[in-house]
Order: C-alpha cells, then sequence, then structure tokens
C-alpha cells in the first residue's frame, strides 16, 4: 500500500482542483493553492513545513515568471494601442493573404520557440492574434492554437530550450543531431497540429473577450499605423537579446568541461554580458520601453494617460500571474509528494533486454505519466531521459540513433498538459479562454501534437534509422 500512496495523493490532488474549479465554480487561484495545500499536507515532510514550503514554492514560480508576465502584459496593450499589432497583421495578410495568416502565426511560433521559452513566444504574439481577430472577425481561436502549436512543439523537441539540451546531454546526443533530428519531427506535427486546429475552430465556438479592467482602445486609422520596422520591434528585440545569450552559452565551454579542465575560448569572454542583456527580465523591460514609446509616437498621450495604460494591463497581468504561479506552487507539492520516483518505480523491472520499439515506448509512456503528474514537459523529460539512460547500460542496441529515444520522450511531455502545467493557465488566461475552453482546445491540441510526434518518431527510426 505504501507504494502506491504518493499515486492516491495525486488522484486526491486532481480531484480537488477539478472540482473546485469545474464544479464548485471556484476562482482558479484559490482552487490552486488549496490543492497545494492538501497535496503538501499528504506529502512527506515535517509538520511545520508543510505549509510554508506552499508559499515556497508559489513565490519560486512568481519569481520566475512574474517579471516576465507582468512586462509582456504591457507589451500586449501597447502593441494594440499603438496600432503596431494592427500593422503587423495587415503585413501578413498583404503577404500571405487572409486564410493564410494563421500558417504566418504557427510558423512565427515554431522558430522563435527554439531559442526562446514557449510562454514568453506566446506572451509576445497573441496580441496579433487579437488584432488579426479585430481585423477580420473570426477564427480567434485557430490564430492562439496556431501560435500554440508551433511553439509547444519546438519548445519539447529542438535544443537549445533546457528540456531538449538536457535530454542530448542524458543520452549523450550531439546537439546538432538533436537539433535535426527534432526539428524533422517538430515539423510535420505542427503542420497536421494547424490543420487539426482548424477543425476545433470550426468544431468550438470561442467568443472574443477583452482583457483588463476597461475597454481596449480602437487602432489608429491605417495611415497613423508606425512603420512595420518599429512595428516589430517590441517582438523582434527581446527575441534577439535573448537569442544571443542562448547562442554564445551554446558555443561557450561549459561549466562542467571547465571544471574538468578544460580552457575557455572567445565565447566564455562574452558570456558575463550576454547573460546580462539576454537574461529575459531585461530583454522585456528593453521592450516594454520600445512598446510604451510607440504609444507616445502615434497617440501622442500626457504621461498621466500613458501611465493609465500601464496600470490597466498590469492589472490584468496581476491575475495571470497569480494564476500561473498557484499551478507552479500545485506542481511543486505534487514532487514534494514523490509522484515521480513513484512512477519512476513502476519501471525498474524493465530491464535493458528490451528491443528498440520497446525503449521507445517505455520512454514516451513514462514522459506521458510524470507530465499528468507533475506538469512540466521539462521535468518529464529530464527524468524519463535519465532513466532510459541508466536502463541503456551494457551491449544495448537499439538499432536506431539514440536521438529518436530523445523524440519520443518529448512527444511524451506533450500529452496530458491540464491544470498543473503553467502553459495552460498561459493559455487560457492570455487568450481570455474560460478553463473548461482550454481543456478543449489546448490540452487536445498537444495531446494530438504528442501523437503524432510520436508516430513520425517510429517512423523515421524505421525508416532512416542512422547509426549513431
Amino acid at each position: 500500500m505504501e507504494q502506491y500512496y504518493p499515486l492516491i495523493t495525486l488522484a486526491v490532488g486532481v480531484a480537488t482542483v477539478i472540482g473546485m474549479i469545474m464544479v464548485l465554480r471556484i476562482n482558479a487561484f484559490i482552487a490552486l493553492i488549496t490543492a497545494a495545500i492538501v497535496v503538501s499536507l499528504m506529502a512527506p515532510g515535517e509538520l511545520g513545513e508543510k505549509i510554508s514550503r506552499v508559499a515556497e514554492a508559489f513565490g519560486t514560480a512568481a519569481g520566475n515568471i512574474g517579471i516576465v508576465i507582468a512586462l509582456a502584459a504591457v507589451i500586449g496593450e501597447c502593441m494594440m494601442v499603438s496600432g503596431a499589432a494592427d500593422c503587423i497583421v495587415q503585413f501578413f495578410i498583404r503577404l500571405l493573404g487572409e486564410k493564410r495568416a494563421p500558417w504566418a502565426l504557427m510558423f512565427s511560433g515554431f522558430v522563435l520557440a527554439v531559442p526562446v521559452f514557449f510562454d514568453t513566444v506566446f506572451y509576445l504574439l497573441v496580441p496579433l492574434a487579437r488584432s488579426l481577430y479585430k481585423k477580420t472577425g473570426k477564427n480567434y481561436l485557430l490564430s492562439l492554437l496556431a501560435i500554440a502549436c508551433g511553439g509547444a512543439i519546438t519548445h519539447t523537441l529542438v535544443p537549445p530550450t533546457p528540456g531538449p539540451l538536457l535530454m542530448a546531454d542524458n543520452l549523450k546526443i550531439d546537439v546538432g543531431a538533436m537539433m535535426m533530428g527534432g526539428a524533422a519531427v517538430a515539423l510535420p506535427a505542427a503542420i497536421i497540429g494547424l490543420l487539426f486546429s482548424r477543425y476545433l475552430d470550426n468544431k468550438m465556438h470561442v467568443p472574443f473577450r477583452e482583457l483588463g479592467t476597461s475597454d481596449e482602445f480602437a487602432p489608429p486609422a491605417e495611415e497613423d499605423l508606425p512603420p512595420l520596422g518599429l512595428s516589430l520591434l517590441p517582438v523582434a528585440l527581446p527575441v534577439l537579446l535573448i537569442s544571443s545569450n542562448t547562442i554564445v552559452k551554446t558555443l561557450s565551454v561549459s561549466e562542467k568541461a571547465l571544471a574538468a579542465g578544460t580552457s575557455p575560448n572567445e565565447w566564455n569572454d562574452l558570456l558575463p554580458y550576454t547573460s546580462i542583456i539576454g537574461n529575459p527580465n531585461l530583454a522585456m523591460l528593453v521592450a516594454t520601453a520600445v512598446a510604451m514609446g510607440l504609444v507616445w509616437l502615434t497617440r501622442k498621450p500626457t504621461l498621466q494617460q500613458l501611465s493609465e495604460t500601464a496600470e490597466r494591463s498590469l492589472m490584468s497581468g496581476g491575475v495571470i500571474i497569480l494564476i500561473t504561479a498557484g499551478g507552479g506552487a500545485f506542481g511543486g507539492m505534487l514532487k514534494a509528494a514523490e509522484i515521480g520516483p513513484a512512477i519512476q518505480s513502476m519501471f525498474q523491472s524493465d530491464s535493458a533486454g528490451g528491443t528498440g520499439i520497446a525503449f521507445l515506448m517505455l520512454g514516451y509512456f513514462i514522459a506521458v505519466l510524470l507530465k499528468i503528474a507533475v506538469g512540466s514537459s521539462t521535468v518529464a523529460m529530464i527524468t524519463a531521459s535519465g532513466m532510459l539512460a541508466a536502463m541503456m547500460t551494457g551491449d544495448v542496441s537499439l538499432g536506431y540513433h539514440p536521438v529518436y529515444l530523445a523524440t519520443a520522450i518529448g512527444a511524451g511531455s506533450l500529452m496530458g498538459s491540464w491544470m498543473n502545467d503553467s502553459g495552460f493557465w498561459i493559455f487560457c488566461k492570455m487568450g481570455a479562454l474560460t478553463e473548461a475552453e482550454s481543456l478543449k482546445s489546448w490540452t487536445v491540441l498537444l495531446a494530438v501534437l504528442s501523437i503524432v510526434s510520436m508516430a513520425v518518431t517510429v517512423v523515421l527510426a524505421l525508416a532512416l534509422p542512422m547509426s549513431p
């Protein structure tokens, strides 16, 4: 019975969250904090610390995402008010046509989420989805799902985002091979995901809802819109700054190699500087200044009016921070309940004697279970790849390049995104959807991406095994 106790704790936590939000209609933040406390009380640890560690986990999550979400809310509001988002959308429509605009959003998310966290990419692109709806009057859910589709798939399959990068390290895969293999699996999955998003958009009626506490400004007249180059700056600038740090960190000698006696290279000299300018908090602050400058340029507001624009967006951003950090606290308590080790023990009997395809399936399902339990794709990828690496001892022959093992695990980490996943809440609240709408759209889309990614992985492993 003791070995199943963590799973019982998981079930109680799940029932608490879903029951309070979906049945009792209680505010999501209160429900998540309540569930976090319930799980923490059931989890191992000193009795006197069981409540305080919930607050600590909440603080850690808020510290990781709070500044970025708050500044992203200001950027989004300013891009709408200044007409920058409208300018970019009009450019997409002129270039690709109205029907192909979701493809532009999908590929934007696909590319941007390689060097930048999915959360930041979604914050930056969601104003474009809102502006596109105001321009066309239709397909709002499709635009949101297009961004999510492109961003989520590369976030879990293509380095240098942390999950794929650490999987490559655990499974001793060359980073270049991981990038190529991950992209080969991610691209067809993203395309199929976008086609499925169109189906969801046709099937579901999701009304466009205003964000914030007051009506959003109508964009300026077309002749008063800012130039395209300036309009793109609030989105492109943080991506370039954050990417510069990612590139330099990838090309520099790692701390582990330095500790082993490897000499630093010229990229190590740049790393202290790119770590500052490429920090997401500073990058988003610079982008916020640019976005507010665009409002001043196009609307010529008084300082009081400009301040009110920022305050209005920060009020809506504060709610998102509370709910997202609450989800982080809930996920943290699930980790404290040792659900991950409990799932790992379920597979201890699996030895290294299985076939290559069996390893693919094992990696996939371990990642699925961990993602549903813990809520973090990155944790699921790191844990599952470490477990599989430990199993592959002796003379194990997979029959294919281990990059496919990594993509199978990455595919599994997409399945089962629900209320303990910060990505769920970011999509839900930044897109102004209800929890039920998000479960029927975001959760289902990620499940499709997961299944398609796994299917592509198996096909490539059989048809193009490649020598490791």
